[in-house]
């Protein structure tokens, strides 16, 4: 019996140790390290939504229901940390008080600090100071985690909500291209571009060090960070494909720094990729989608110095190196189900892209090769 006792105090200091470096690998140390406690919890909270939602046809519907997501996992997260403690500061008292449920008492009474159980002894009472600390710590680290996620949520989304008259609601990359006839001018994209190659170093940092930032969903059933970052990537890879010799140079750093940001996303998540991809390594979306957005262009005027048969291959190079991370993180997430993003859990299909229309007063149903001018973007409307 007494063997079994001192095994137990040392399981118990061992569940201690792990539990209090999952604690720390989760709220305090950065750089993207995802326990496995973390793991486990955000593998079960997410097979359960999926029970919850995989009869629900509607988008709209799923994300009324997936927006718990993250606050749950957050909830068991801690819930599975004082347990753990609790467990872990019984085992340790055990062998002093003689009984187990005795010694889950009087850990349970200082973790949470009630007070209403304690031993006067020199060895228990110890133990009790250090489940009182942990308790207290675990708590408030807890608490001081959610204004650093909620500040990173916020940076997060002021751009995603600029993007639903930049590039519809979902956003999709031909048509913030398409746009720069009218709500932003070429002139504008270099600083555009530039914004969003900051916006993406800011959530390679952020959501990799905090990860459950990955659950959080845009205020807008419309809006995702990740359908955004995919429309804007897709944009300037579409630009370098039809126009190398017009594309901003801005809009090359914002791919190369997307998919800086999507693989460390990956590396954080745990997803495999292709670290180097061929360029000729081919791509999941289809030619005939890609003439969608070619059509899209032409039919704003937008000018293109290669055929759509030239475009082609250049764009499945640029788009090669981030469309695999992006496609399993959309299915993972189950991010709205946009254009050129990959499928869905629940197989529905894309939802269309609200496209601009240049009303004016003298075309009142809309000008379909609108000139390059300040006038056109100030007389036309965001009405599909």
């Amino acid at each position: 019996m007494q063997v079994t006792r001192i095994i137990a105090s040392v399981v118990g200091g061992v569940l201690l140790i792990g539990t209090s470096i999952s604690v720390l690998k989760t709220l305090v140390m950065p750089g993207g390290r995802i326990g496995r406690l973390f793991r486990m919890v955000d593998a079960a909270v997410d097979r359960t939504f999926r029970l919850a939602v995989h009869r629900v046809s509607r988008y709209e519907q799923r994300n009324r229901v997936l927006a718990f997501q993250a606050p749950v996992v957050l909830a068991g997260l801690l819930l599975c940390w004082l347990v753990a403690y609790l467990v872990g500061f019984g085992l340790l008292l055990w062998p002093v008080l003689g009984g187990f449920g005795s010694a889950l008492r009087e850990a349970g009474s200082s973790l949470f600090t009630l007070g209403f159980a304690s031993t006067n002894r020199g060895g228990p009472t110890a133990i009790d100071f250090l489940a009182g600390g942990a308790g207290l710590l675990v708590v408030a680290l807890q608490i001081a985690y959610l204004p650093s996620l909620y500040a990173a949520f916020n940076r997060r989304e002021t751009e995603v909500t600029l993007m639903a008259v930049r590039a519809g609601e979902p956003a999709w990359g031909p048509e913030l291209l398409a746009r720069s006839r009218f709500t932003i001018t070429t002139e504008e994209l270099p600083n555009f571009y530039r914004q969003w190659e900051r916006w993406a170093a800011d959530v390679a940092e952020s959501h990799s060090s905090y990860p459950i930032l990955l659950r959080f969903r845009s205020t807008y059933p419309m809006a995702s960070w990740l359908i955004a970052l995919l429309a804007v990537m897709d944009s300037a890879a579409l630009f370098s494909a039809v126009a190398p010799d017009e594309v901003p140079r801005q809009g090359r750093l914002c791919l190369t720094m997307g998919f800086r940001c999507l693989r460390q996303l990956a590396d954080s998540a745990g997803m495999p990729y292709v670290a180097d991809p061929l360029p000729d390594a081919g791509i999941a979306l289809t030619r005939g989608e890609f003439d969608l957005g070619i059509e899209r262009l032409q039919a704003v005027g937008f000018h293109m110095q290669r055929t759509p048969d030239e475009a082609w291959p250049h764009f499945q190079g640029w788009r090669v190196n981030y469309e695999s991370i992006v496609y399993r993180l959309a299915y993972a997430l189950d991010e709205v189900p946009a254009a050129w993003s990959g499928p869905r859990r629940s197989g529905e299909t894309p939802i269309a892209t609200q496209l601009v229309i240049n009303r004016t007063p003298e075309r009142p149903e809309g000008a379909s090769s609108p000139k390059r001018s300040t006038s056109d973007a100030a007389r036309s409307s965001d009405r599909p």
